[in-house]
């Protein structure tokens, strides 16, 4: 699963990308909200994290027009307790839940998977197809009754492929929906991680 974390502090930014990631979230990371919206308008996310006061365009701005354009992806704001608009004000503008700072990680994390069992969203934290079972939450993997170890990647390259059961996935929609942004299109990371997911599962 995707997030687009919108968010400032750069040394706070960094440490949340750097946790989600460790979650099996793929994360990509912006520090303005003008390139927030552009970056939420050309990328398709399972959720957006955005701090309220931003440059150049601030966070009830970017929800407004995201909302304004159609774009229902869950937002959680992120705002100090001096900032906080009223909870009715920010469910009007669109925001799906609020933080205020300082929080914990794991209240964050807690927060986030709501959002994502939420319709539109993915519900279903356990797949399986066949004899093959993953809980990403948990990230187990068996085959029958033997576990199968996958790397972070591989998990999450499992999770989007028995998501999408019977469908053609190209390698754009694998790079948009599993790899953050600063992948070398060009590189052979993808079919690197498919060749050796196929081996781990089928063997």
């Amino acid at each position: 699963m995707k997030i687009l974390l919108i968010e400032d502090d750069l040394h706070l930014a960094k440490t949340l990308k750097d946790r989600l990631e460790g979650q099996c979230f793929a994360v990509d990371m912006v520090h303005d909200g003008e390139k927030g919206l552009y970056t939420a308008k050309i990328n398709d996310y399972d959720c957006i994290i955005t701090d309220y006061l931003l440059p150049k365009i601030d966070g009830r701005a970017l929800v407004e027009e995201l909302r304004a354009v159609g774009n229902i992806t869950p937002i959680m704001m992120l705002t100090v307790r001096s900032e906080l608009p009223s909870k009715v004000e920010l469910l009007n503008l669109g925001v799906d839940d609020y933080l205020t700072k300082p929080y914990s990680f794991d209240e964050l994390l807690a927060r986030v998977n709501a959002l994502l069992r939420r319709p539109k969203a993915y519900s279903e934290q356990t797949l399986q197809s066949e004899d093959l079972v993953l809980n990403s939450s948990k990230h187990e993997c068996k085959r029958g009754d033997v576990d199968i170890y996958l790397t972070r990647k591989e998990m999450m390259l499992l999770e989007y492929m028995m998501r999408n059961p019977g469908a053609v996935l190209t390698r754009s929609m694998i790079m948009e929906h599993v790899w953050d942004s600063d992948i070398d299109p060009f590189s052979n990371t993808i079919e690197t991680h498919i060749m050796s997911l196929r081996k781990k599962v089928d063997s």
